[in-house]
């Protein structure tokens, strides 16, 4: 496996995409939108576990238009500086860029699946409704029902148009995404015109997945997560 940090050109200026490349030449890629924490070590990481399943991987830094980089776990002041700059437009546009990258490996969208986690969940969802993807997987993305902000709003509506099939992964015990909201989605979903399915660990918090963070790390769902993740593509990606 090689990795590296290229650049793309958004329409909000150059941003750093971490890429894991497998040995053998893929056809299919996946792309990791981080946590509120940037493109860490444990985003890297969970990059490279998509380069050894096959794919190539790939992570934006959609943090580029405050400044970049991570933040430390816990440091939820750091967090809202880059919150304040995110917008489901711009994440479109860091997507767009992105997946300019991943054609030039000679991949197209169809081959291309995108997971997320925690804001980047949402943003994930984002992705799956309003571009034509292979597959899309959501590890606790808050915000989906009822909003983060003026440009991060419900996504409920957009459920009527999704292009990609969606995958959502939550915990029971996640203090910020109620057990109601998750139905609520599943509902709604009802009506979706792809593939989608919810799954609810009923020991796990927010940041399950995040085995860097002992206190948040659920290792059965994690890892029951990952498989399904996973799965979800080998079904779906061209």
């Amino acid at each position: 496996m090689q990795t590296e940090t290229r650049s793309v050109e958004t329409p909000d200026g150059e941003m750093p995409v971490y890429v894991a490349h497998p040995d053998e030449q893929p056809s299919r890629a996946v792309i990791v939108i981080q946590e509120a924490f940037g493109v860490n070590d444990h985003i890297q990481d969970v990059t490279r576990r998509t380069a050894a399943a096959g794919y190539l991987g790939v992570a934006p830094h959609v943090f580029h238009r405050s400044g970049g980089g991570v933040v430390n776990y816990g440091d939820m002041e750091g967090v809202m500086k880059h919150f304040q700059a995110l917008s489901d437009k711009g994440l479109l546009d860091d997507i767009d860029a992105t997946l300019g990258l991943i054609h030039g490996e000679g991949i197209t969208d169809g081959s291309v699946g995108v997971v997320g986690f925690c804001v980047g969940g949402r943003l994930t969802f984002v992705a799956g409704a309003e571009r034509a993807l292979g597959a899309a997987s959501s590890f606790y993305g808050g915000g989906i029902v009822k909003g983060r902000s003026e440009n991060m709003p419900s996504l409920l509506p957009a459920v009527s148009h999704m292009k990609t099939p969606w995958l959502g992964l939550f915990g029971d015990l996640d203090k910020g995404i109620s057990i109601d909201d998750v139905e609520e989605l599943r509902s709604a979903l009802k009506d979706a015109p792809v593939e989608t399915e919810i799954v609810r660990y009923a020991e796990a918090g927010h940041g399950f997945h995040c085995d860097a963070r002992p206190e948040a790390y659920n290792a059965e769902a994690a890892a029951d997560g990952w498989r399904r993740t996973l799965a979800w593509f080998g079904e779906h990606l061209a």
